[in-house]
């Protein structure tokens, strides 16, 4: 067979890098939009948090997708992430003690050319 073997771990770590480029991105677009950082890659338990962000008194928690066209982003956020993603919202609340905030679940992608949008109240929070 002609071609060249992938190394499995460098290809790892090309999709790491590539995953906290998006971050940094998604954090500097929240940061123009008029938005304070709170957390980045914030991690419980439970499940992780990109990045918990504030504007006036909305929280917002952010999951950041890189992906090669924004549909792929879309489409790559499962109902089991979302899930990890709300308990570790409520794990944040909990543990900065904040009195029933108000927040939401934002999405941003990152495709090509480095492509950003951000979808403000992706999801809901199941009840």
């Amino acid at each position: 067979m002609l071609g060249y073997r992938v190394d499995k771990k460098s290809q790892k770590q090309k999709t790491y890098i590539r995953g906290l480029f998006a971050e940094y991105l998604a954090i500097v677009l929240l940061s123009l939009k008029g938005y304070r950082i709170k957390a980045h890659r914030y991690k419980t338990p439970v499940g992780e948090v990109d990045i918990i962000a504030q504007k006036k008194d909305m929280f917002v928690f952010v999951e950041v997708k890189a992906r090669a066209t924004k549909t792929q982003a879309l489409e790559s956020l499962t109902p089991k992430m979302k899930s990890r993603i709300q308990n570790a919202a409520l794990h944040y609340c909990a543990k900065n003690k904040l009195p029933d905030p108000s927040c939401r679940f934002d999405l941003i992608t990152v495709s090509r050319f480095c492509t950003c949008s951000h979808l403000d109240n992706a999801w809901m929070a199941a009840a």
